[in-house]
């Protein structure tokens, strides 16, 4: 994809360009449609209730749930911080929340998983991942079998992509009657997950991530009665998230979900022949680069690379007016750190320095890779013969 100037977007992971017919559908909704779905006094209520009724049957579809299952948000931080806050004590409990958690997972999960365990209210099990991203599912039982009460490993990782065993986590954390926080916003409409809710999970979603609209996220779950409102006021969404629905946003995602139910297969596989394609270039072209991630189970459009001893900042100021990648996730952004998801893994200290995360989406075509590849293969040759 490129803009006008002749830019070209390859950091769908960040955030992807809002699809034509979602926009048109969010514009109608801000100018026309324009009703308070509280408002159950007259047509435009009705109109902008119904629009959030399809909407919650077009998002729950993706994951296995019901429309009644479906809450939305202002995004998929505050899912998490729902279901992670949100927890019900059982009455005459003592011990502290216990929360199993990758060590790979978005700073949303991590950050308010330490926060919790600050406050005293958790106790944080971190658990281990192998040099691809996997957590082990025989320790993911061990804890279940220990009483821990949460268990959050996402489905798909938002730096190496790497796509996790989703079902058979369920599988486990239900047998035990753990929860299970599975944060699907990079997995949401690029892989299937069509059984998650009905296996007890929590799955959290973002709209923006699927060529919906930022700001609008959702938590999908039939175990929402047990969790505690993070927002008071009135009685919108059955009481458990206070606050006028976001009746553009909403609508929007719930059109993104069905446009990605009906098209994931065909553009996530002409996706990867792309990815495959720029991946093999920079193996041919560039010595001892190092891909991370799971080359056997990534998402699609994801190639995590790491050039070994070139700082990653000097390769993005040489590219960055022309092509958009990035050094990480969005939301660690001007944090001058090495990755926590590559630490984790064990990516040893000469490439973490080195790392790239390239994302492809819906619109990229085979000329923005070729010129992707052109100008990171120069830029990182410029940089090495700088650095002689």
């Amino acid at each position: 994809m490129r803009d006008d100037r002749g830019r070209v977007y390859l950091d769908y992971h960040a955030t992807t360009p809002v699809d034509p017919r979602v926009a048109e559908l969010v514009l109608h909704h801000m100018v026309s449609a324009f009703g308070n779905a509280g408002s159950a006094d007259h047509a435009f209520g009705d109109e902008a209730a119904a629009a959030i009724d399809s909407a919650a049957l077009d998002v729950a579809a993706l994951v296995g749930g019901r429309a009644e299952d479906v809450l939305f948000t202002s995004g998929a931080t505050e899912a998490i911080n729902m279901v992670l806050k949100g927890h019900r004590p059982e009455p005459g409990r003592r011990r502290r929340f216990r929360i199993a958690v990758s060590p790979t997972e978005h700073s949303a999960v991590l950050q308010t998983c330490a926060a919790m365990a600050r406050g005293g209210a958790a106790e944080i099990t971190v658990l281990r991942v192998d040099g691809r991203g996997h957590v082990d599912l025989n320790e993911v039982a061990a804890v279940c079998a220990d009483g821990c009460d949460l268990v959050c490993v996402m489905a798909a990782n938002n730096e190496i992509g790497t796509i996790a065993s989703v079902d058979a986590i369920a599988t486990l954390t239900h047998q035990f009657g753990v929860g299970y926080l599975c944060d699907a916003s990079q997995a949401g409409g690029r892989i299937p997950l069509r059984t998650l809710v009905e296996q007890d999970a929590l799955v959290v979603l973002s709209a923006h991530k699927m060529y919906g609209p930022q700001g609008v996220g959702a938590l999908v779950s039939a175990r929402m009665k047990s969790l505690r409102p993070l927002i008071h006021g009135g009685e919108q969404q059955h009481g458990r998230r206070a606050g006028t629905l976001n009746v553009p946003g909403v609508a929007g995602f719930g059109l993104a979900a069905r446009l990605r139910d009906a098209e994931m297969d065909a553009d996530e596989g002409r996706i990867a022949r792309l990815r495959d394609a720029l991946q093999a270039r920079f193996l041919a072209e560039i010595p001892d680069l190092k891909v991370n991630g799971d080359p056997n189970a990534r998402l699609a459009g994801n190639l995590n690379i790491a050039f070994p001893g070139i700082p990653n900042g000097a390769v993005i100021a040489r590219v960055r007016v022309r092509l958009a990648i990035a050094t990480g996730a969005a939301c660690a952004s001007g944090i001058e750190a090495p990755s926590h998801v590559l630490r984790a893994i064990g990516l040893a200290d000469p490439y973490l320095d080195g790392a790239l995360r390239i994302g492809l989406g819906k619109w990229s075509t085979a000329e923005d890779i070729e010129l992707a590849g052109d100008l990171l293969i120069d830029a990182a040759r410029s940089v090495t013969a700088m650095l002689r």
